[in-house]
């Protein structure tokens, strides 16, 4: 396939899932992308659009390239342009902000003013999915809200946002020193940020309803109804993260990883996983159909 990838906002998410795993499936020959931080637009720039991330797996760190990157920053006149270009053509989208309020701000830099001018600009409707990253079990219909603002309505018929479930760690390693005593490798040879995300890629997604339509980045997971995942990351993933960093947090631990090689608090975490988290979530979509809302299928995901 030959197609576009345009992303919004480089932070761990965008960088080191969307854009990650559209250059990996080999069937995109174009990834775009906006940053309204200038010296990441810059790094990356004069990196010749390449970036590293460091994958966490679990007996070490490696480090993958990704390559033939353009980025824009959309507070340029010029690179807004160019974004509402690459809108214009892309297949694939992904929309990863610090938060769903993010959406419609800024004037002309608006995420949805930029997106939806590039929508309505197109000559032909292509179909068109956008992935909306933001943590929030209605994030994607408030993106398609904010679109409808500034989308011509006959081009929003044949895109389709579509809500996440990310049930991935990541985050942005700072500092020289901290990236070198943590053995990770800098986004660029000149940034002093470092991208660090666990090789989990399982990501459950919203099902387009568009005929004949083949994603791109296949190795999402579509589900027919999200909220009963979303209740499970939040209620699950989520809650017994907490738990975990309020216990080694009692303890005087300074790291998840200390936290991981202590066996009382993980027996506490895996109980208050299965017997709690997991059996109120059995309880409530047990009649779901998904493996995972059983006994043993709650309890297997500790094994994945």
């Amino acid at each position: 396939m030959n197609k576009t990838f345009v992303g919004f906002g480089f932070g761990p998410i965008q960088s080191g899932l969307f854009l990650l795993e559209a250059f990996k499936s080999g069937n995109f020959s174009r990834f775009v992308v906006a940053e309204i931080d200038a010296d990441i637009v810059r790094s990356v720039r004069s990196n010749g659009g390449r970036y590293i991330v460091n994958i966490a797996r679990s007996d070490c760190v490696d480090q993958y390239e990704v390559s033939g990157i353009e980025i824009f920053n959309p507070g340029d006149h010029s690179d807004r342009q160019a974004l509402i270009g690459a809108v214009c053509e892309s297949d694939e989208m992904a929309v990863s902000l610090p938060s769903v309020r993010f959406y419609d701000v800024g004037g002309e830099m608006s995420v949805a003013r930029l997106i939806g001018t590039g929508l309505s600009a197109r000559k032909s409707r292509m179909q068109t999915v956008i992935y909306a990253a933001e943590n929030h079990n209605r994030a994607a219909e408030l993106l398609k809200e904010a679109l409808s603002e500034h989308t011509e309505k006959e081009a929003l018929k044949s895109v389709r946002v579509l809500n996440t479930v990310i049930g991935k760690m990541s985050g942005i390693v700072v500092g020289a020193d901290e990236i070198a005593g943590a053995g990770l490798a800098p986004m660029t040879a000149e940034s002093d940020r470092a991208i660090l995300v666990e090789e989990f890629n399982r990501i459950l997604i919203s099902r387009p309803d568009l005929a004949d339509y083949r994603r791109g980045i296949e190795v999402f997971i579509e589900k027919e109804d999200l909220l009963p995942f979303e209740e499970a990351k939040l209620y699950g993933h989520n809650a017994i993260h907490a738990l975990i960093g309020y216990l080694a947090d009692i303890k005087g631990l300074n790291t998840i990883a200390e936290a991981g090689r202590d066996g009382d608090i993980m027996c506490i975490a895996r109980k208050a996983f299965i017997e709690e988290s997991g059996a109120a979530l059995v309880r409530h979509y047990g009649g779901s159909g998904d493996l995972l809302f059983t006994k043993e299928g709650f309890g297997n995901t500790l094994k994945t």
